[in-house]
């Protein structure tokens, strides 16, 4: 393959007593799309935040298209854009969707607010959403806001390039929805990925089996901080590991340890 497009070596973090990331290797190819799954507590969401550049590991370096980062993203600006879709939609609940959406060009760029409600307008309708522009989020239902989300995290300034998002990070984007509403975000997610001039690479954190499925092309399985198996989904199927076996079929008995 070509130079990574994305490239962990070594990545330790370690909270209190618990080291929830033990060296860590993990490379990320432009256009691929990268499933991270494991149980609970291993480090999912954390690979994602360090990623972002939104937590400094504590050992290891990061290159994001073959460049070193130096602390966290405020700290310098990457040769991507990444953006991160947050688990909780993590929207301001004071704000109306098109003040969510826009947030960061209302509050940093020099753009006229009514080239930025034009902007926000293209980026819901991206993700199946019109005129919903003057709601609150209080006033959507969890599906929404979670396409809510996705239009913020793709956002860009047309007067900055580099403020454009390549990468998209997604954390748990179908928890908590039912099997209809994860379907609309499963094909929203590969839609961002062929729509031209959107992120052309991802990677997502889930538990679920259909989004596993519907949205990843290559597999990392994270357990007791470190990758213990990568392949693709059909290799998942078919493999012996017996990591995999059991986290496909949720059988308390093997070796991954059932935390009450």
């Amino acid at each position: 393959m070509t130079e990574p497009l994305i490239e962990l070596k070594g990545i330790s973090k370690t909270f209190g007593n618990n080291k929830v990331l033990d060296n860590v290797d993990l490379t990320i190819y432009r256009g691929e799309a990268v499933g991270i799954i494991g149980p609970s507590g291993t480090g999912k969401s954390t690979i994602l935040r360090v990623i972002a550049g939104l937590l400094n590991p504590d050992e290891g370096e990061i290159y994001i298209q073959g460049v070193r980062r130096d602390g966290l993203i405020e700290d310098g600006i990457d040769p991507v854009g990444i953006g991160m879709v947050f688990q909780q939609a993590a929207l301001f609940d004071s704000l109306t969707v098109d003040e969510n959406v826009g947030f960061l060009l209302y509050q940093h760029s020099k753009l006229a607010r009514s080239r930025i409600h034009e902007l926000v307008k293209e980026r819901l309708e991206m993700v199946g959403l019109s005129d919903i522009g003057h709601l609150f989020p209080s006033e959507l239902s969890g599906g929404m806001r979670k396409r809510v989300s996705f239009a913020r995290a793709i956002m860009s300034n047309p007067d900055n390039g580099k403020d454009s998002p390549e990468v998209l990070l997604y954390d748990e984007p179908t928890a908590g929805l039912d099997p209809i509403a994860s379907t609309v975000i499963e094909d929203l997610i590969r839609e961002l990925q062929l729509a031209n001039g959107v992120c052309s690479t991802y990677a997502i954190v889930t538990h679920q089996d259909s989004t596993i499925r519907r949205t990843a092309d290559r597999v990392v399985f994270l357990y007791q901080g470190k990758v213990q198996w990568q392949g693709t989904v059909s290799e998942m199927d078919s493999t012996d590991e017996p990591l995999i076996k059991q986290f496909r079929s949720g059988n308390v008995q093997g070796p991954i340890q059932v935390v009450n």
